[in-house]
């Protein structure tokens, strides 16, 4: 590979008769690109949102490639297209391998594809797993604002769930002012509970912190409840826990039973693409046989036209847009070039003639 020493073009359309040039960025890379900048990301997923919602963007549903052989496993595919600034299309292949924690590996990776507007070619292939845990976490850190503008502004945050993704939602909620006087901690592993208040302390949280031994209690003692586990399928199950009306970052999407979420006001990102794969919104949908329970998603709470109660609970239940990936993919990109430091694999374009 060939270090790039100055700003690269924006696409390979540029020079659309030469070979379109082909990068690749790594996650330390991305990493760098992305490193306290948690205001900027938070302001371009709102930004993305806002294209989405407004219809400047293309957001098939995603794939799941699931194996008989291993039924906790799989790879999701997320194609999509978004217009604005970024004007690019892509592909995020991300896995979601639960086995991998009991030996030392993080449960997910994933690449992002980058293609050119113009002539399709791709031109970079990104480590993602960082890319999309940031816009998962931007996403909560941006939902968490607009949802709780109607209410007291939480003071109690409680994680239920202590991996990768909790990690980086308190760190985006920290880089964008949010402060707790207290966070709960609940996890059924213990070491990832322990693990966890040590990056609260580390990270120089002033709040206290608890370790909860059940989630009732968690949940309960929390004004913003934080779900980022691996569940599968729905483990609360009980609408009296959440009596005292919280804010909940439903991130994993298969916590919550149905009943819990017929209780409460239901913000999502994206309709269409959260009532499906048996997230709990989907299993509501099931249980109901409508879509009444939804009040709308986040780009409507953003323009406003819906404003969230601030008498019931509320809970952002968000998919995951593939749009968010190339968005924050493309800033990353582009930061790389503008560095002098993107590495270009010469030659990755082989016989380009159209005729011999």
């Amino acid at each position: 590979m060939t270090p790039l020493t100055s700003p690269a073009p924006r696409s390979a359309a540029t020079h659309p008769a030469s070979a379109p040039a082909f990068a690749v960025i790594s996650g330390a890379q991305v990493q760098q690109a992305l490193d306290g900048r948690e205001k900027q990301i938070v302001e371009l997923v709102e930004a993305t949102y806002r294209l989405h919602g407004a219809g400047d963007s293309v957001n098939p549903p995603s794939y799941f490639l699931r194996f008989p052989d291993r039924p906790t496993a799989r790879i999701i595919a997320l194609p999509a297209s978004i217009g604005g600034p970024a004007h690019v299309d892509g592909l995020k292949w991300i896995s979601s391998f639960p086995a991998n924690v009991a030996a030392g590996l993080p449960r997910a990776s994933a690449v992002l594809i980058l293609n050119d507007h113009d002539t399709g070619y791709p031109f970079a292939c990104l480590e993602s797993s960082i890319i999309s845990a940031t816009r998962t976490a931007a996403s909560a850190a941006l939902a968490a604002d607009w949802l709780s503008r109607g209410r007291p502004r939480p003071t109690r945050i409680g994680f239920f769930g202590t991996g990768l993704i909790a990690r980086y939602i308190h760190t985006f909620l920290a880089g964008t002012g949010w402060a707790f006087d207290t966070i709960g901690v609940h996890d059924v592993s213990a070491d990832s509970a322990t693990g966890f208040c040590g990056h609260l302390r580390q990270a120089g949280t002033a709040g206290q912190i608890t370790v909860h031994d059940s989630a009732e209690k968690l949940i309960r003692s929390s004004d913003l409840v934080v779900f980022a586990t691996i569940a599968g399928k729905p483990h609360v199950t009980d609408p009296a826990w959440f009596a005292h009306h919280p804010l909940v970052l439903h991130v994993s999407l298969r916590d919550l039973a149905p009943e819990i979420l017929l209780g409460s006001a239901n913000i999502v990102d994206d309709i269409e693409h959260c009532l499906k794969a048996d997230t709990s919104p989907h299993l509501a949908e099931q249980l109901t046989g409508h879509r009444a329970f939804l009040d709308g998603t986040l780009d409507d709470v953003m323009t406003g036209r819906v404003t969230p109660p601030a008498d019931r609970t509320v809970i952002f239940s968000p998919f995951g847009l593939g749009v968010l990936d190339l968005a924050v993919g493309k800033y990353v990109y582009d930061e790389v070039a503008r560095s002098g430091h993107l590495h270009l694999v010469d030659d990755f374009f082989h016989d380009l003639r159209r005729y011999g």
